[in-house]
């Protein structure tokens, strides 16, 4: 039978199946591309599953290929990945400008990810009530003039905001799979509490010692959204650490680059400091945002380090 993992908590996997929801376990285990992962079956997978004899629980015998997935490095084991979610119609990022506070490099992070497999992403800045001071409110100007220009949307919202989540935030969700990530304390399961009342997430206040969130969502969990669409809630993500790119490969996750590759005079231009390149030629005439290009060369340079 076939059904699709709604909820992952390591050892036993929720799988939707029709109107039924079941306790499964996974059987064996599952070679998938050969990546080095923590968790074989993520939220999102489509699998077929099958009663256990004289057992009130299911096995998982097989995954369905993957039309999509954002993955990053683990967080515990060292060359390992871990899948965040799969089969995905689209991102959301939940970005903060403090309190905690959403570095652009961690933005840019996301998206490389979110590009890899061409899945939309949407930036959604919340706790806009918050927004007083002068250094917030200009960073926040900076997110706008240097994503909105690249196709993705930045949307402002209160979680607190019934209004905002009626007539900004629902009407994106409907009748699509979306993924919501971003830092612990950036208020996710705020917001999924207020539009899903039934999830019950925790919720827990910023730690006023490290000014970071608290983990308060320890596996990724679909809800179903009345209307139709799915959201899934991740735990929250304190660094972004994605996989091994190769060098020529990783300025086509840049949107702004992607338009210039193969006009370089070098085929393999990493583009740093070649001449001839036209990623640093349109740099220089302000196509490319400096931010930008600051975080291609730091995930570039991280990469180097661990070869």
């Amino acid at each position: 039978m076939k059904g699709r993992v709604i909820k992952s908590t390591g050892s036993w996997y929720i799988v939707k199946a029709g109107d039924e929801l079941l306790k499964c376990r996974l059987r064996g285990k599952f070679k998938q591309d050969d990546l080095k992962l923590t968790n074989p079956i993520a939220v999102g997978d489509y699998v077929e599953i099958k009663k256990e004899a004289d057992q009130p629980t299911w096995t998982i015998d097989e995954i369905h290929l993957r039309e999509n997935y954002i993955i990053r490095k683990s967080t515990r084991k060292n060359h390992f990945s871990h899948i965040i979610a799969s089969n995905i119609d689209q991102a959301f990022l939940m970005v903060t400008l403090n309190n905690p506070r959403t570095s652009l490099g961690f933005i840019d992070r996301f998206l490389v990810s979110t590009e890899s497999f061409r899945i939309p992403a949407t930036i959604v800045v919340n706790k806009t009530d918050l927004i007083h001071k002068e250094k917030d409110k200009e960073y926040l100007q900076d997110i706008r003039e240097i994503y909105e220009p690249l196709g993705y949307p930045v949307l402002e919202i209160s979680a607190l905001n019934e209004g905002d989540l009626k007539e900004k935030f629902l009407p994106l969700l409907k009748g699509k799979t979306t993924l919501l990530s971003g830092h612990s304390g950036v208020g996710k399961s705020t917001l999924l509490n207020k539009l899903i009342p039934e999830a019950q997430q925790q919720t827990k206040e910023i730690s006023k010692f490290s000014a970071k969130g608290v983990h308060t969502t320890t596996f990724a969990e679909m809800f179903a959204l009345e209307g139709g669409g799915y959201l899934i809630d991740t735990p929250g993500i304190k660094e972004f650490g994605i996989l091994d790119i190769d060098d020529n490969v990783l300025s086509h996750y840049f949107v702004e680059m992607r338009k210039y590759l193969g006009q370089c005079k070098y085929n393999d231009c990493r583009h740093l400091n070649e001449p001839g390149c036209v990623v640093l030629e349109k740099l220089e005439e302000g196509y490319i945002h400096p931010y930008r290009y600051d975080s291609y060369i730091n995930i570039l340079t991280e990469e180097d380090s661990h070869r």
